[in-house]
């Protein structure tokens, strides 16, 4: 009789679980993978799950109250509760620096406790590093991640960080450029998917992000300020700088041109619906918002953060701009307001690009490789 393997245990280790890019990811890889792996997801922020719902019914996911808290200061203490409580899984997968506790107690006892392979993923920068990396956090990066199987980002910008600033291996870093279903946003929008409608002859500016600061839309709804009256901006997102947006909109007398809808499940519903598409943000890596944008064949106004530059299409670099300045911003937008034709050459040949590089499965057989050779499994 043959008895059947058990599905890999993976533990999943996020600073939140809020339905933002990483955790969206981490989704999508879930549901792709299936029955072949069994998942249990710590967040950092315990009441910000908001990406469980995506995960499919036939995923095995698993949300314990009874975990160590990924917050607190690294005290011995601490770090053997955390690494006893990662022994029992077959891989450890940890995201951003709020998870950075779980690495260093990896670190610090897996030839001690025979712990399993983790793998770190990073993916970018809040407020507080969003100009400048802190130099306590680079140090600890350094020891913290001395004994992982691999670390994983989506940007060259990152990788180069990895490798200079964190001192990582190079063979360690694996970049791994992150992927949609550019089918599904090929597909024509379906309006009644959103609280606001668009009207007969309006235009929309888009953009799809969390509400916060690092993300600066105040600054976009200054930099639409002076746009013609039927151009109006639709930020799809929610987070706690709502009202900063409201507030910003009433003070350049647009409130009744900028709209707050709140978040989508399926942006390949809606971004269609989007005549342009822009960020503000202070700080980027691989926003996969842009990559959506593409693949529904928009064009694309934002700062040069990140990979922004190098992930669209060469027709689209002249409207990336100087980061942090709602002036520069405010002038591209205006360019492709007045130029219907030129909107549709770029949004052309985005769409070309997001097919060719971005297809989500490029990403998903990436992850797959790594993911399975650290478990020692052929897939």
């Amino acid at each position: 009789m043959v008895t059947k393997k058990s599905a890999p245990r993976i533990l999943h280790c996020h600073s939140t679980f809020a339905a933002g890019g990483k955790e969206l990811r981490a989704v999508k890889l879930m549901n792709a993978f299936g029955k072949s792996l069994d998942h249990t997801i710590i967040s950092g922020e315990p009441d910000e799950k908001g990406a469980r719902s995506l995960i499919n019914r036939t995923v095995a996911a698993h949300f314990p109250t009874r975990f160590p808290s990924l917050k607190g200061w690294p005290t011995p203490g601490r770090l053997v509760a955390i690494a006893k409580a990662i022994s029992d899984y077959d891989l450890v997968l940890t995201y951003n620096f709020g998870a950075m506790d779980v690495v260093m107690a990896h670190t610090v006892f897996a030839e001690a406790l025979g712990l399993p392979p983790l793998i770190h993923h990073e993916d970018g920068f809040n407020e507080d590093e969003a100009k400048e990396l802190k130099a306590r956090r680079n140090w600890y990066r350094r020891i913290a991640t001395g004994r992982t199987h691999s670390l994983v980002v989506p940007s060259r910008t990152l990788e180069k960080i990895a490798i200079e600033t964190w001192k990582q291996p190079p063979a360690r870093v694996q970049r791994i450029p992150n992927g949609i279903d550019t089918k599904a946003f090929a597909k024509r929008p379906k309006p009644g998917a959103l609280r606001v409608v668009k009207r007969e002859g309006e235009r929309w500016i888009g953009t799809l992000a969390g509400l916060r600061p690092v993300k600066q839309l105040d600054q976009l709804v200054k930099a639409c300020a002076n746009l013609p009256e039927n151009w109006h901006l639709v930020i799809l997102g929610d987070g706690p700088e709502k009202d900063a947006i409201r507030a910003a909109a009433d003070a350049h007398e647009i409130s009744h041109r900028v709209h707050l809808p709140g978040a989508v499940e399926d942006p390949a519903k809606v971004v269609g619906l989007f005549d342009i598409f822009a960020l503000s943000s202070k700080s980027e890596q691989f926003p996969i918002s842009v990559v959506e944008a593409m693949a529904a064949g928009l064009p694309v106004a934002a700062p040069d953060v990140g990979d922004v530059k190098t992930i669209v299409a060469e027709a689209n670099r002249p409207f990336i701009a100087a980061p942090g300045s709602a002036d520069a911003l405010a002038a591209m937008l205006d360019e492709l307001v007045a130029n219907e034709s030129l909107r549709k050459e770029i949004g052309a040949a985005n769409r070309a690009k997001a097919r060719e590089h971005y297809d989500e499965a490029q990403m998903i057989e990436a992850y797959r490789s790594l993911y399975w050779g650290a478990l020692g499994r052929d897939g």
